[in-house]
């Protein structure tokens, strides 16, 4: 045997090249169903709530999410006899550098060399590895801990190893860059001469962990991804680049509109194609639309491009179902009269409506962003082989083990017949959580008797049969007393509901949602009250990187900067008063419930950290400072996954009314920092993804269908618009902190900093997403 701690290495994904892994339906469905109350709760004044007290425990973060979490050094590292340690990553590599950071956790805990350690992707297996869904901003916050107790119960069992070798008291063994040493006799061994020894051990129930400042990996700068060099070399193997002997190659055509179906098909000039292998319907079900397949007829042809030519030749009916009457434009209307409208109250402090009407000024306002695309630079793409009783699928997916569950169902299997191998993910943004794509690849494996067939979305599939972002109105009133400040907050947010693509029938924003920056707002209002309307879906809603956040934040802290401007007060100085001073606030106080699934009392609302980053981030940008004519700096913060942004914007709007962004200041503060370079490159993504949404990101629908069908139509940021100087600055913290989320909480402040900055620059307010030419002059 060369390794001490070894796992099945069958379960290891071997075919991919290191890499990889959002909330599984399981986990969202919980969160929006279960996450109705919490059971015991400790409020930040110390005092048991007694109508908790009877109630059962509630699980929080990582042990509250199916499959909990792992920190069996069995299941994640093996040491070979050459002393190369080997490391598991249980979590999907889509750009975030996951596949670095956890293992670098392991690592620094074992204290092993960084330059004898492998990464090995792992594949769907939640018995072992524990919850793989790669979503809510999630991973380093739920597996940090865990991670380190597995680097360090890892180096326990070889020092444990050595000291049973050499007869001398564990105590007296130190370990040190991949060697465990005993200087009292001088002797030293490298790991790979333990590595027997130490997997011959019981595995400790608890090993010590390091003291912080004995950190040689974690909190530091210095590691590019272990993914860098095949990345930039072009070695790296996402979904869409499975081969298989003898494989095939498919593209579906999917109902144009969802809940639609297929009347009847003629596949004969299709089948005329060169290459065209066979034409098969494939199965849809009705809304709602879950993981399952949308159906069509799929075309099955030698390459992707005789698939994509026959698919071209089809003539199909279609039977366009329900929802073949969706139009943006209509449904604007649709969210407005919803939106001025009294709704169900999910939040209400003081007496807000008597607060507004006995107002002798009130300020409204009304919001709207529409759909968005999760647009990923790799469309989905998966390959299945049905062969001799197992399905094994290659998918870029977030979810493996929802990709597992819904393949399984689709193809009427036992779940342990089924091997999802998970490869790196050419982006996500939550549109991979959802496997669809990989079940539409298995079943068509299966129609053709266990052909491997890989199933790919060309960009127009993936633009116009997304699980889109939701479509949001929201609707917000005040009213100023004689001193300028805000005595009534009224928050309408009405938008269909993620829900509704599980659950029939499903209207209206859920606890969750809500809880994403609409009614856990901290400000010192005393009259509060936050409704939400009940809205219908008329297509496929699904996570979308920060989720509601983005509404909800563009809506908030917009309209706070109206206030501030009615009120002829500084933004800056406005909104700090706003906040109030330093506290700590409970999220059920604020009728949020649900707190992203995690301990109210680990991770209370924290004032004080709001107004630190919105304090560093307009100092840092020089918040004040005189600017040239056409030049605005504007300001937004929010608080998303336990983690609170600030962006400041400076923008420039020409005489045309062309946009430029000279520079972007954005403050995070997201506990301590495990890999500040990671940090500073999600924090810089999230900036890009949210000036594209807020400029030009719109996904319309007409007669059911969504217009946009390519990136000339559906535009993300060029890189000739792009922030010419993005800075990103950090609050630092010690360990002593639970640690918040990184890679959602830097979109929701950027849409309106950029729209409070285009105000500044040039008195216009900015209301409805994208900005588009809205400041274009004819």
């Amino acid at each position: 045997m060369s390794a001490a701690f070894d796992f099945d290495k069958d379960s290891a994904n071997t075919e991919a090249s290191p890499t990889v892994a959002s909330v599984s339906r399981r986990t969202w469905l919980k969160g929006v169903g279960a996450f109705t109350g919490l059971a015991l709760t400790v409020g930040v004044n110390g005092l048991v709530r007694a109508a908790d007290a009877a109630a059962p425990a509630k699980k929080y973060g990582g042990a509250g999410m199916p499959g909990g979490t792992v920190n069996d050094p069995l299941v994640f590292v093996t040491i070979g006899a050459d002393g190369i340690v080997t490391i598991i990553a249980h979590r999907s590599e889509m750009g975030q550098g996951i596949r670095t950071s956890l293992p670098l956790v392991v690592a620094d805990e074992l204290d092993a060399d960084w330059g004898r350690v492998r990464v090995v992707q792992a594949n769907a297996d939640e018995s072992r590895y524990g919850n793989q869904n790669t979503d809510g901003s999630r991973s380093m916050r739920h597996f940090f801990t865990p991670m380190r107790q597995v680097g360090a119960t890892a180096r326990l069992m070889l020092v444990s190893a050595a000291a049973a070798r050499w007869s001398v008291p564990a105590a007296e063994i130190t370990t040190k860059n991949h060697e465990v040493w005993h200087a009292k006799s001088g002797r030293k061994l490298g790991y790979g001469e333990l590595a027997v020894d130490a997997s011959k051990l019981q595995v400790p129930v608890q090993a010590p962990l390091k003291d912080p400042a004995q950190f040689r990996y974690i909190g530091k700068d210095a590691f590019n991804s272990v993914d860098f060099r095949d990345i930039v070399t072009g070695n790296t193997h996402y979904g869409i680049d499975t081969r298989l002997d003898g494989m095939l190659y498919a593209v579906v055509a999917r109902p144009p509109v969802y809940g639609g179906k297929v009347t009847s098909f003629d596949a004969a000039e299709a089948l005329k194609i060169p290459g065209v292998v066979r034409v098969i319907e494939l199965k849809g079900s009705p809304p709602p639309a879950k993981f399952n397949p949308l159906g069509g007829v799929a075309v099955i042809a030698r390459n992707t491009w005789a698939a994509i030519k026959g698919r071209e030749a089809l003539k199909i009916t279609w039977d366009n179902g329900p929802h073949a009457g969706y139009d943006s434009t209509a449904f604007k209307t649709t969210l407005q009269e919803a939106a001025r409208k009294p709704a169900k109250v999910v939040r209400n402090n003081g007496d807000t409506m008597a607060a507004l009407a006995q107002a002798g000024k009130k300020i409204e306002a009304e919001y709207y962003i529409p759909h968005l695309a999760h647009a990923t630079m790799e469309p989905p793409a998966a390959t299945a082989r049905t062969a001799n009783g197992k399905c094994e699928v290659w998918a870029c997916v977030q979810d493996p083990q929802a990709t597992r569950d819904t393949v399984a169902g689709k193809l009427g299997w036992k779940t342990d017949d089924v091997k999802i191998n998970v490869t790196l993910l050419g982006g996500g943004f939550g549109r991979k959580s959802k496997p669809d794509f990989a079940a539409e690849a298995a079943l068509l494996s299966q129609a053709m008797d266990g052909v491997p067939v890989k199933v790919t979305w060309t960009r127009e599939d993936d633009l116009r049969h997304d699980y889109f972002h939701t479509v949001s109105l929201e609707h917000l009133e005040s009213t100023l007393d004689a001193k300028g400040k805000p005595v009534a907050w009224l928050h309408r947010s009405a938008a269909p509901t993620i829900a509704s693509t599980f659950v029939a029938g499903a209207k209206g924003e859920q606890p969750g949602e809500l809880g994403m920056g609409a009614i856990n707002i901290p400000f010192m209002i005393p009259n509060i009250r936050i409704e939400a309307p009940e809205v219908e879906a008329h297509t496929r809603i699904g996570w979308f990187r920060s989720v509601y956040n983005i509404p909800h934040a563009f809506a908030v802290q917009s309209f706070v900067a109206e206030l501030a401007a009615e009120a002829k007060r500084d933004h800056r100085e406005f909104l700090l008063e706003l906040i109030g001073p330093a506290r700590q606030i409970n999220p059920q106080d604020m009728s949020d419930t649900t707190n992203y699934g995690e301990s109210p009392v680990l991770y209370p609302l924290d004032t004080g950290r709001m107004r630190q980053v919105l304090e560093l981030a307009t100092k840092e940008a020089g918040w004040g400072r005189k600017l040239p004519k056409g030049h605005g700096l504007g300001l937004a913060v929010a608080y998303s996954f336990m983690s609170y942004v600030a962006a400041v914007i400076e923008v420039v709007v020409g005489a045309d009314g062309e946009i430029s962004i000279p520079r972007v200041d954005m403050a995070i503060d997201c506990g301590p920092q495990i890999t500040p370079d990671r940090i500073r490159s999600q924090v810089e993504g999230a900036c890009i993804m949210g000036l594209s949404l807020a400029m030009t990101g719109e996904i319309t629908f007409k007669n059911g269908s969504a217009e946009q069908g390519n990136f000339h139509e559906y535009e993300v940021l060029r890189a000739f618009s792009a922030p010419r100087d993005l800075r990103v600055h950090m609050v630092p913290h010690k360990y002593d902190m639970p640690l918040g989320g990184v890679g959602e909480p830097g979109t929701p402040p950027i849409a309106p900093a950029l729209c409070n900055a285009i105000f500044a620059a040039t008195g216009k307010r900015i209301r409805n997403l994208p900005i588009r030419d809205q400041l274009k002059k004819s």
